[in-house]
């Protein structure tokens, strides 16, 4: 795990993006939390994401199997160390997080609509098409979410996820192939990010540091690395 230099963001403290799941379940978002003072979760139809308060617990393994169920496969964000025994590991990867800066300009967009339930099944099927991150059926319950439709269709996503206090992650960044070069990322995020600050918050974002051109994208915007992050896939004892 390695961290960025600390950026001067007023009014937000950034240790709590060191933890963002479990500050997100244990702040803003706690009445979707399932599980106890050590680890929770989201309901499997909002998001998938598992947290951890501390790992320094001695009972946290057993917590965790405990919340997820035996022989369940798990995603663990910021986790480097080894595993107890009956535990399998099945992968991993990097991932980044930028955080605004002071050179973010974001504005609101004339012709983003606001998505809700009825808008799900499209929600869905354009990150089935794009496959932007994890998004499932009541993930937009987690914040506002926005599109831009052509013809009625939705061919632009992007939204709020995660929210520890403070701060408000954007994700399901996401354009349909035939509508990409026109800007509409950058529009949408922008959008999102508005809002954001209206509430007082300020905005995340997440991705794979393999998605070099993505990261570039919102580099440009006005983001910048605030640290890398170890993910691991595992699967609970059965």
């Amino acid at each position: 795990m390695t961290t960025a230099p600390a950026l001067d963001i007023p009014h937000a403290d950034a240790t709590v993006l060191d933890n963002a799941a479990w500050h997100s379940l244990a702040g803003p978002h706690s009445s979707f939390a399932i599980g106890g003072d050590l680890v929770r979760r989201y309901p499997a139809d909002v998001a998938p994401f598992v947290a951890v308060r501390t790992w320094d617990e001695p009972g946290v393994w057993d917590a965790l199997r405990d919340l997820v169920g035996p022989g369940a496969d798990v995603g663990l964000s910021g986790y480097e160390g080894g595993f107890p025994d009956g535990w399998e590991y099945l992968g991993g990867g990097e991932g980044v997080q930028l955080v605004e800066t002071e050179a973010l300009r974001p504005r609101p967009d004339d012709e983003a609509i606001e998505l809700g339930a009825d808008d799900a099944a499209d929600m869905i099927a354009i990150v089935d098409r794009n496959q932007p991150g994890p998004f499932r059926p009541r993930t937009y319950e987690l914040g506002r979410y926005i599109g831009i439709r052509r013809e009625g269709r939705l061919v632009a996503m992007a939204g709020e996820r995660l929210h520890p206090t403070g701060w408000t992650e954007i994700s399901a960044v996401a354009v349909d192939a035939d509508h990409r070069r026109q800007g509409l990322a950058s529009r949408l995020v922008l959008d999102v990010a508005f809002h954001i600050q209206q509430r007082g918050d300020r905005a995340l974002l997440h991705a794979a540091a393999a998605n070099v051109n993505a990261i570039a994208a919102y580099e440009k915007l006005g983001f910048a690395l605030r640290r890398r992050n170890k993910f691991a896939s595992v699967r609970t004892p059965a």
